[in-house]
């Protein structure tokens, strides 16, 4: 049977593509190596800007998100600052006529409004399907994945690939940078209410970020390897000292103190991506295609941006022109100039502010303090990190 589509990975990026065709005649088929009703991983903090909200919001799942207890916290604004040198901007929701410049959402419920979602629009999710290997002919491709010990192909005439991508996809090869650093990621609670602010901190060892999630904080801690295993084998006083050492300020604005930690975990940093998005009857979406440093929270929201303009070029395309050359080109085209500038930017903030020379503080304090006062360029800079480059 030829299908239309294969969407590999039932993730927020796959179940995305898939809810945006959910109303189409199209025949698509998504593959998502969890079991029925597991959320596949612990719960985590996901950072969405307005954007991606946006998105989720024409799917119609955003509501159902946001009547969960605790799911989603509103960022108010965002401050952001060096340790050591001076200088720091500040970004306000209301400088940008929205109600909030992004959220902070359960990884948990989101996941599970999305498979919700595709439940009710009868759409097929092959759950427990390990997905191992992609061939492709100019006229179809064809998957092959692994569920219940048997061997089990699916045939269409494109294939997203939402997940991973590495050795599954041989002939869109990625690239990849290690930044030789490591994230601790956990959630700390301040001794008063956050208000809705999150915090970006520059630090020598490393860019530092609170996110404000229900009444903590959650916090993603860039450091050495060394010094990560360090910081995450420490009582948990001693943890919070180090953390609230590295965000006392040289402004006015912080005036909490941290009084409970949970975790924190330590994953590496790296860069990878795939310089080509697109094969043959292929196309590569989300962490697939780009996988960045979690810095200023862009990998998350550039994948829903690339589900869904994925779905909107299927959507304007005759079922029989669908994974061919000329649409596959049309769509990388589509997703380029966006794709580039958030790898672009995330890797650049890293290069201009994740390094530890001293001779960098006047220029980077006079990048923040001109980005504060500029407000053309703060209109400029927040647009892109709340809805990429378009």
């Amino acid at each position: 049977m030829l299908h239309d589509v294969v969407i590999v990975g039932a993730g927020p990026v796959g179940g995305a593509a898939a809810l945006a065709l959910a109303d189409s005649e199209l025949d698509v088929v998504t593959l998502d190596a969890r079991a029925e009703g597991a959320s596949g991983r612990s719960d985590r903090s996901l950072a969405l800007s307005h954007g991606s909200r946006l998105i989720f919001e024409r799917l119609g799942i955003w509501s159902d998100v946001a009547a969960i207890p605790d799911a989603v916290t509103p960022i108010k604004s965002i401050d952001i600052s060096q340790r050591g040198g001076f200088g720091h901007a500040r970004l306000e929701a209301a400088e940008q006529g929205l109600p909030a410049l992004g959220y902070v959402v359960s990884y948990r419920a989101l996941q599970g409004a999305i498979d919700a979602a595709l439940g009710r629009a009868g759409r097929r999710v092959v759950h427990a399907a390990s997905a191992n290997r992609i061939s492709a002919t100019a006229a179809y491709a064809t998957v092959c994945a692994e569920r219940e010990g048997a061997e089990i192909e699916y045939t269409s005439r494109l294939v997203a690939v939402a997940d991973g991508g590495g050795g599954l996809v041989r002939e869109l090869t990625r690239r990849r940078h290690d930044y030789g650093q490591v994230a601790l990621v956990g959630k700390a609670w301040p001794s008063e209410p956050h208000a809705g602010m999150a915090f970006e901190r520059f630090t020598p060892g490393g860019p530092m970020a609170l996110l404000p999630e229900g009444d903590h904080y959650a916090f993603v801690w860039t450091t050495t390897p060394s010094q990560g295993e360090t910081l995450r084998t420490q009582p948990p006083a001693e943890f919070l000292s180090a953390l609230q050492d590295s965000f006392d300020p040289c402004f006015d604005s912080w005036a909490q103190r941290f009084v409970r930690v949970e975790g924190p975990q330590v994953f590496p940093l790296t860069l990878e991506f795939a310089p080509r998005v697109v094969g043959e009857r292929l196309a590569l979406i989300g962490n697939a295609a780009q996988a960045l440093h979690p810095i200023a929270g862009q990998g998350l929201n550039l994948g829903v941006r690339d589900a869904h303009e994925l779905a909107q070029e299927l959507l304007a395309t005759p079922r029989d022109e669908i994974g061919t050359r000329e649409q596959l080109a049309r769509y990388a085209r589509r997703r380029q100039a966006d794709r580039i500038a958030g790898i672009a930017f995330t890797h650049g903030l890293l290069a201009i502010f994740g390094v530890d020379a001293p001779w960098l503080s006047w220029p980077r304090g006079l990048a923040l303090t001109l980005l504060d006062a500029l407000p053309t360029a703060k209109r400029m800079f927040a647009r892109t990190m709340l809805f990429g480059v378009r």
